[in-house]
């Protein structure tokens, strides 16, 4: 009898069919994490933007606080450009909003009698579902109340 010598084609074929899903397999975790790494930095921005309206609000803590306070913005009312410092601020707020994230809008609402505010930043963040059922926009909220 003579001994087999090397690898048969039907084994090298195998081999690559093995090696070649492994590969579509790591393609995919990488594609995943992207959509994910993408949606964790909207919601980073996000964060850095609430916390950049509290901030411009402490700085000019005496307009905040009169009522009712110009820096009450409902979620598609333009900033009041008259309203000097805080409709400055607005602005500005809600141009770094679309700025930095995806169909990024904001809104703010100040309690008169407690001073609590409550900031909601809403985005578009269809990509990171990925699950195609989606239709239209499927928004992320980030809502924060905080004290003045």
């Amino acid at each position: 009898m003579q001994r087999q010598q090397g690898f048969s084609l039907i084994e090298v074929l195998i081999t690559m069919l093995i090696v070649s899903i492994g590969l579509l397999g790591i393609a995919g975790i990488i594609v995943t994490n992207l959509k994910h790494n993408q949606s964790s930095y909207a919601r980073t921005q996000a964060s850095l933007l609430v916390s950049d309206i509290v901030d411009r609000m402490r700085a000019n803590r005496a307009a905040a606080e009169t009522a009712p306070s110009p820096y009450q913005l409902a979620s598609g009312a333009a900033p009041d450009a008259v309203a000097g410092v805080a409709g400055a601020d607005l602005a500005q707020w809600r141009s770094a909003l679309a700025a930095a994230i995806p169909s990024g809008t904001g809104s703010v609402s100040i309690d008169p009698v407690t001073n609590n505010v409550t900031v909601v930043v809403q985005w578009d963040d269809s990509r990171a579902s990925g699950d195609g059922r989606t239709m239209g926009l499927a928004t992320q909220k980030i809502s924060v109340e905080t004290r003045l």
